[in-house]
């Protein structure tokens, strides 16, 4: 994984050519740092002039974020970031309690040199990142983090369910996250879940994350909220 995946602009490939790929990869980097809150508007001809590109990529991108569940598209309607239920938000944590705790519990003890080494580096550049106020870092790092996990798992199907669920989980935070709350970083959760995985305490391992992502539920309020998005400004563009 490249860990310099957030860019805070668009910029076009080299070839000077965007295709619908570019497209919903800035797209999901931007959900997953929620700088594009839920029930967003993704208009097409908005996008198209961001990115450059005409109606038909836009839609091939939308189309392609609607399959991985980042957006909305409803038949005569402007696709949308998508803003999971309160009740779809509850099962979103509850599944990545179980696939998260279970990776974490299979990979205690049996990390790879290379993943240790990039978890401690996450680690401390995500609580630097916190305590310089920098909240865009601390989400990507944070991020790298679970991602790291997912793509470390020993078993690869409940590994890219992690990955999923990441997204799944940064969108109802987006959603959720009361305004006065600036940043949704539990001192010392990620260190010390790195101490039971590389000391080989599957339990352990476990309920670090278990007792992690309750705190990030309990953190938020749930109730929608309609944003007043520039996508231009978010997105940037060449």
């Amino acid at each position: 994984m490249n860990l310099g995946w957030h860019k805070n602009r668009f910029n076009k490939p080299k070839e000077g050519r965007v295709g619908d790929q570019d497209i919903v990869d800035h797209i999901r980097s931007a959900v997953l740092m929620q700088r594009l809150a839920p029930n967003t508007k993704l208009p097409e001809i908005t996008l198209g002039e961001v990115f450059g590109v005409s109606r038909s990529v836009v839609r091939k991108a939308l189309t392609r974020l609607d399959a991985e569940h980042v957006i909305d598209q409803r038949p005569n309607q402007v696709a949308r970031v998508r803003a999971p239920s309160i009740e779809e938000t509850r099962e979103t944590f509850s599944a990545r309690r179980l696939v998260e705790g279970e990776i974490v519990a299979l990979l205690a003890g049996k990390l790879e040199t290379s993943a240790k080494k990039a978890l401690q580096q996450q680690v401390v550049l995500e609580k630097q990142a916190y305590e310089n106020n920098n909240e865009p870092a601390r989400i990507e790092h944070s991020l790298n983090i679970h991602h790291l996990l997912a793509e470390s798992s020993p078993n690869s199907i409940m590994g890219a369910m992690l990955t999923d669920l990441v997204l799944r989980t940064s969108i109802v935070i987006a959603l959720y996250k009361p305004p006065s709350l600036l940043s949704c970083y539990l001192e010392g959760d990620h260190a010390q879940l790195l101490s039971h995985l590389v000391n080989g305490d599957a339990d352990a391992a476990r309920n670090s994350v278990h007792a992690h992502l309750n705190s990030l539920e309990s953190l938020l309020v749930l109730n929608a909220r309609e944003p007043d998005a520039d996508l231009m400004a978010i997105l940037g563009g060449n």
